[in-house]
């Protein structure tokens, strides 16, 4: 195994001939690759190329059913790779939700990640809402305000957590300008949370 990669878990399902598997890293904990097959020799040739270090687009290789979360392996901890790879992963997911707020959720996340002073912190959402940290996980530092986009293609913008205080907006570039005029000055590189 590699230093930077967890056991690979693999699950049985109860209900039906399935499987599923789960390959995270251990500073964070977050998924790298998942994924569902009812196929045991599609799950024995993942944990092989997993096990044997095999790069993630290889694992997707040997393995189709495979799912790349969009982040990427960042073997020294450098924080500032963690936090590309956390909004890589965010943007990822964004393009493939399958909900009807899906186009305006991606918005968000993509005019966000276009400001460079959003770029530089760590993303995380909970309830959907995008906010933003001074440290990677697992320990967050919120910082500044909370981003939320409505299934009525509007933005939120608030100080706390799911609220719009700061405005509702027809656009994400209106809204992503309102949380950067809002974030506090002198916010330094991102640091490991832990």
């Amino acid at each position: 195994m590699l230093p930077h990669r967890d056991p690979l878990q693999i699950s049985a399902w109860s209900h039906e001939r399935r499987w599923s598997i789960r390959g995270t890293e251990p500073f964070q904990s977050l998924s790298l690759i998942d994924g569902r097959t009812d196929d045991l020799a599609e799950v024995a040739r993942a944990a092989r190329a997993w096990h044997d270090g095999e790069a993630l687009n290889g694992i997707r290789q040997v393995a189709p059913f495979v799912h790349l979360t969009g982040r990427f392996e960042v073997p020294d901890l450098d924080s500032a790779r963690l936090v590309e790879s956390e909004w890589q992963s965010m943007r990822v997911e964004a393009s493939g939700l399958d909900y009807v707020w899906q186009k305006t959720y991606q918005a968000l996340i993509e005019a966000a990640h276009a400001e460079p002073a959003l770029r530089a912190l760590y993303p995380f959402t909970s309830h959907w809402a995008l906010r933003f940290s001074t440290t990677t996980r697992p320990c967050l530092t919120g910082v500044g305000p909370c981003l939320t986009a409505g299934s009525d293609g509007m933005y939120g913008v608030g100080t706390g957590f799911i609220t719009s205080d700061l405005g509702v907006f027809a656009t994400a570039h209106e809204a992503v300008a309102v949380a950067v005029h809002h974030m506090p000055s002198g916010l330094g590189p991102v640091t490991l949370g832990g």
